[in-house]
């Protein structure tokens, strides 16, 4: 099983592929309670990447969609995904 550390290194791609995976073992009846724990949980933290990243992307997404609606304007992005949006969009105001 690949470490915390691990899962938010890895590319959202590939993540979800490592997730599929981990749910279709799951299905398998042959696996036995302490192993499909084992998985499932592996499964909820890359889950838990997958949101995190998805996050970050629409964040980068609204930055720019913002800076874009005024040409003149430049919006720095910040990669602090524990900042407080409102905060953030006082800056870009």
């Amino acid at each position: 099983m690949a470490q915390s550390h691990e899962l938010k290194d890895l590319k959202f791609e590939e993540a979800l592929k490592r997730l599929e995976k981990l749910v279709a073992e799951l299905d398998r009846s042959e696996l036995d309670l302490e192993l499909r724990l084992k998985k499932f949980e592996e499964g909820t933290k890359l889950a838990r990447v997958l949101v995190k990243k998805l996050e970050h992307a629409k964040k980068r997404v609204d930055v720019l969609v913002k800076a874009g609606a005024t040409e003149a304007d430049v919006v720095p992005f910040t990669d602090d995904s524990d900042a407080d949006d409102s905060a953030r969009a006082s800056e870009t105001a």
